[in-house]
């Protein structure tokens, strides 16, 4: 078979491109011919497709000055380079199907256009709920908010929920309604959700409701997952995006109520990481380490050496690639209740379920994991067994190529 995944950015940027790389990689390893189409940026893997790819533009926040801010919603909106470039890729690689990641403003729905033209069988799995709400996130002002699911996209603009601007909230809410209306993503035949949560949303929403499919993502196995080294019982880690709804400084004003000789290691990067090494200066000095952007087998590291994974979100997640991974890591993991985290945590069993934005609460349920190893051990154990079971590799190809065969692809080799 042959797939082509089409996605904004062609490096580990985030939880998507990981997820991408990731099934691109396993596929190819199984025989599939797999190939991506992206936006052209400094740091993007090298691609043979590469000249066909629309040019860079940065849209958080939109370009600079009327002409910028103008190129960029016109981008959004439609990018006659996107589709363009993208036709000519379909005709060099010819794909049996098209498997689209995050495509939204940089790229623009104007690629199912070309997909349609050449009769490519599309799915698309939702990595965040750009569908249902025009910022993403389904946050308003630092909160959860699902005021676009039950009272229509206008709540955008009322509540001013990109950045708290007028204009961007309006651009990103008129750029929704035009796609819905042309029908933009018609071309897609499944939608793929990594959550139940997401699937209810979209359904509520009567979004695509007939044509969603709930999937979990998946996690390869470490190859060591045990606690390595000196014992854990001293060291907590956060990982992943250093950005507002992600709740760090949450974790690190828990680290600041737990024990002296308990410590705090901060693997990623982002737009808050100045902010947040301020305020572990302030809270909790000599007790934070920021390691920064790492490798995934170096975050593997520091997740065997951690008595707990603090994933203190304080938005709706979707299916959080982190918390997969501490699973694999027989790490457990201490989490809140929002989106499809519940999902993934059983309270008590493969980690623990706290309230957002809540110091005290986070603390005292890590504390329960630093200073007890045999709760340690059994958490550790029974997520190390979701992981292989749930989330296996091999499960999540088979239900991959089981969607792709509805879409109309072939099936593989």
């Amino acid at each position: 078979m042959r797939v082509l995944h089409i996605n904004k950015f062609l490096y580990r940027r985030g939880g998507a491109e990981a997820y991408m790389l990731d099934v691109a990689a396993m596929q190819h390893e199984r025989g599939d011919a797999t190939d991506f189409y992206a936006m052209d940026h400094p740091d993007n893997i090298p691609s043979r497709y590469a000249g066909h790819f629309p040019s860079h533009l940065e849209m958080n926040p939109l370009p600079p000055g009327v002409a910028g801010k103008m190129k960029g919603a016109g981008r959004m909106m439609w990018s006659v380079s996107a589709r363009r470039g993208l036709a000519e890729v379909i005709a060099g690689f010819r794909p049996d199907v098209a498997h689209l990641h995050n495509v939204y403003h940089q790229l623009s729905p104007s690629i199912l256009a070309a997909l349609r033209t050449a009769k490519v069988p599309t799915v698309m799995t939702l990595h965040d709920y750009k569908l249902v709400c025009p910022s993403y996130t389904m946050l308003a002002h630092g909160r959860p908010c699902t005021a676009c699911v039950s009272g229509g996209l206008r709540q955008a603009v009322a509540r001013r929920c990109k950045g708290g601007s007028l204009p961007a909230s309006a651009a990103v809410a008129a750029e929704t309604w035009l796609h819905r209306r042309l029908g933009a993503y018609d071309q897609v035949t499944v939608f793929i959700c990594p959550s139940r949560f997401l699937a209810e949303r979209l359904t509520e929403a009567e979004v695509y409701r007939d044509r969603l499919q709930v999937l979990d993502h998946f996690v390869q196995a470490p190859a060591h997952a045990a606690p390595s080294g000196s014992d854990p019982g001293g060291r907590l880690l956060a990982a992943g995006r250093l950005s507002a709804e992600k709740g760090v400084d949450t974790a690190i004003r828990a680290a600041a109520l737990l024990p002296d000789g308990v410590r705090l290691d901060i693997a990623g990067d982002g737009p808050e990481r100045q902010a947040l090494e301020r305020l572990a200066e302030d809270v909790a000095p000599g007790r934070v380490t920021f390691h920064g952007r790492l490798p995934r087998h170096e975050v593997e590291a520091l997740m065997r050496s951690a008595a707990a994974l603090l994933v203190p979100s304080r938005w709706f997640e979707n299916q959080p690639m982190i918390i997969l991974e501490g699973f694999a890591c027989g790490v457990p993991v201490v989490s809140t209740p929002l989106g499809g985290i519940p999902e993934l945590i059983t309270d008590g069993v493969s980690g623990r379920l706290v309230p957002p934005d809540e110091p005290a609460a986070l603390a005292a349920a890590a504390h329960g994991y630093v200073g007890d190893a045999s709760a340690r051990r059994s958490a550790g154990e029974a997520a190390r067994r979701i992981a292989a079971e749930r989330f296996s590799p091999e499960r999540h190809l088979a239900g991959l190529d089981e969607l792709y065969a509805r879409a109309g692809a072939p099936g593989p080799l």
